[in-house]
């Protein structure tokens, strides 16, 4: 499954670390799942989603 979490984070001029804390999960999950190395769990991609003001559909797509 491929994202769009870096992109809409920088968009809305986030970092990593800002970002995992408004989640309540470490930086290096959100690198992770940026890097397509870690699916999140159905819980943290709708937090994820919340905060970066997408709808979970829109954050995350299928693999091309």
């Amino acid at each position: 499954m491929e994202n769009r979490i870096r992109e809409r984070r920088k968009e809305l001029g986030l970092s990593q670390k800002e970002l995992a804390q408004k989640c309540g999960v470490s930086r290096q999950t959100v690198n992770a799942i940026e890097n397509n190395k870690y699916d999140p769990t159905l819980s943290l991609a709708f937090h994820l989603a919340r905060e970066l003001q997408l709808t979970v559909d829109e954050l995350f797509l299928p693999e091309t």
